[in-house]
């Protein structure tokens, strides 16, 4: 996947976990509460990745 896959992969789960935590509360789950909080986590870490690899190609390309 490349950088720019990953950081709109990564925006897409943290919206969509932030709508599963909403969702949550208002139902009063907390099981969805915590399904929404993981998935806005793993959105976290794939954003992180996408902006470690836009690191990464412009050393390269610097080089």
């Amino acid at each position: 996947m490349g950088s720019t896959s990953d950081k709109v992969s990564g925006m897409a789960n943290k919206a969509a976990g932030n709508i599963k935590q909403a969702a949550g509360k208002m139902t009063g789950s907390k099981s969805m509460q915590a399904k929404g909080k993981m998935q806005e986590i793993k959105g976290d870490a794939q954003q992180a990745k996408g902006k470690a690899k836009d690191a990464v190609k412009k050393v390269v390309d610097r080089a």
